[in-house]
């Protein structure tokens, strides 16, 4: 008889980082908006965060990703940078004080 393997629960352990919404200036570059399309930038959903052809982009540990209007960039607790959607992000982490 085959054993079942039962799964167990767990919660992720509060872990503290840094975030603020995107500006200008926290970003690692920029692509012209036809080398965003061609690295994977789909133009139907991105709303451009600078009114511009120039596309913010940050460098994280998965790769290139391109930053969108109202983003928040997280910083771990490694130092590594992400972009993180706003309604996202203010489901899943609190202020803290």
């Amino acid at each position: 008889m085959e054993e079942v393997a039962i799964m167990a629960k767990y919660v992720k352990n509060p872990v503290l980082v840094d975030a603020i919404e995107y500006r200008r200036g926290l970003e690692d570059g920029f692509d012209d908006i036809m080398t965003a399309i061609n690295s994977g930038l789909d133009i139907t959903t991105y709303i451009n965060p600078l009114r511009s052809g120039e596309v913010p982009f940050i460098r994280t540990l998965e790769g290139k990703h391109y930053i969108s209007k109202d983003d928040y960039i997280i910083t771990g607790i490694d130092g590594e940078r992400y972009p993180c959607k706003k309604n996202i992000f203010l489901k899943t982490y609190t202020l803290f004080k």
